[in-house]
């Protein structure tokens, strides 16, 4: 369910302009941005690229791709 909250404008023209480079919608960049917060809270130790990676694998098992991860 949808619901307004209030930004301050440098965060909104922030996401403006993030959201146009990586081609998701204003709403999207927020949330996106808000999920890896989220997780970057819940999970201190973790670098960005691997929340990232992590967060694209999750979305991969989603997908139903599912192959042996190679080390190395």
């Amino acid at each position: 369910m949808p619901t307004a909250v209030r930004i301050s404008e440098a965060l909104l023209n922030d996401a403006r302009k993030f959201s146009k480079v990586d081609h998701r919608s204003l709403t999207g960049q927020i949330e996106h941005w808000a999920r890896i917060g989220k997780c970057a809270e819940e999970n201190p130790d973790l670098t960005y690229d691997l929340i990232k990676e992590i967060l694209i694998g999750i979305e991969e098992l989603n997908q139903g791709e599912r192959e042996e991860y190679q080390f190395g």
